[in-house]
């Protein structure tokens, strides 16, 4: 199954919470630390517990790369162990010259084999463009993001009369020609997202910020709703994850996604 079918299915499901595996190893049940890998043991569980219920994963490299050769073989473990249909993220945040990029496509889609990857929009479209061409992948373009610090740049508005992140999405939407690209655009900007949703056309639109961050999964999936699109992926990371902290932490998780999925079924 092609990576941009399998978010389809998900949609198709029903199912729009992308599960963050931004895994740390001080947050982790202590008695996994007993394990030769307690990030990989953490995840395996978090996985097993809601392979059924969620429409994605997301990895943070920051979490891996953090920890070195170690971090990086738990996340290609992680990534093993997720069921082949199910959609994978890479949020790396990629963006920079040509050759660059060509490398870090490489690395992200050739040796991990994630079906997306998060980039940076300001080096222009030659620092994406090899990342474009991996056709069958998905790529999610920086828009609008969830941190507060996104007002200092996102939020310029520029000659005319446009907000920045508003002409990242009309470029993004320009560069959209295998209806494989989306944009990230944070939870915590409902305002916004109800002000703009009209020019996101086929974009997929990964939305990060609900739960630790403050982010209201009601009004993202109310606003989605009253556009009858269904293009949107909620990704949720310690809200989940650490959901438990004793034995039963991955039931805790398990039954937290469930909460959140029917939360969204009440709008769909």
């Amino acid at each position: 199954m092609k990576s941009k079918e399998k978010l389809i299915s998900a949609f198709d499901k029903g199912l729009h919470v992308c599960v963050g595996l931004d895994s740390d190893i001080n947050k982790i049940p202590k008695h996994l630390l007993a394990f030769d890998d307690p990030v990989f043991e953490f995840n395996k569980a978090i996985i097993e517990a809601t392979k059924d219920f969620s429409a994605a994963y997301k990895l943070n490299f920051a979490f891996y790369e953090s920890e070195g050769i170690g971090g990086l073989s738990a996340m290609e473990k992680t990534l093993k162990y997720i069921p082949e249909n199910i959609f994978t993220i890479a949020d790396a945040k990629r963006g920079d010259i040509g050759n660059s990029s060509a490398m870090y496509a490489k690395s992200v889609f050739e040796h991990f084999g994630f079906d997306s990857v998060t980039l940076h929009p300001l080096m222009g479209g030659d620092s994406l463009s090899p990342f474009f061409e991996y056709e069958d992948k998905v790529h999610f373009i920086l828009a609008l993001t969830s941190n507060p610090g996104s007002a200092d740049f996102e939020k310029l508005k520029l000659s005319n009369k446009k907000y920045l992140f508003q002409e990242v999405i009309k470029k993004t939407n320009d560069w959209n020609e295998n209806v494989n690209l989306g944009i990230v655009f944070g939870a915590t900007n409902s305002d916004e997202l109800r002000e703009n949703i009209d020019s996101f056309e086929d974009l997929f639109v990964l939305l990060p910020g609900v739960g630790a961050q403050g982010g209201s999964l009601e009004e993202i999936v109310k606003i989605f709703s009253e556009k009858k699109s269904r293009n949107f992926l909620v990704n949720i990371s310690r809200a989940l994850i650490y959901a438990g902290s004793d034995k039963y932490f991955s039931q805790a998780c398990r039954d937290k996604l469930i909460d959140y999925n029917e939360i969204i079924y009440k709008f769909l």
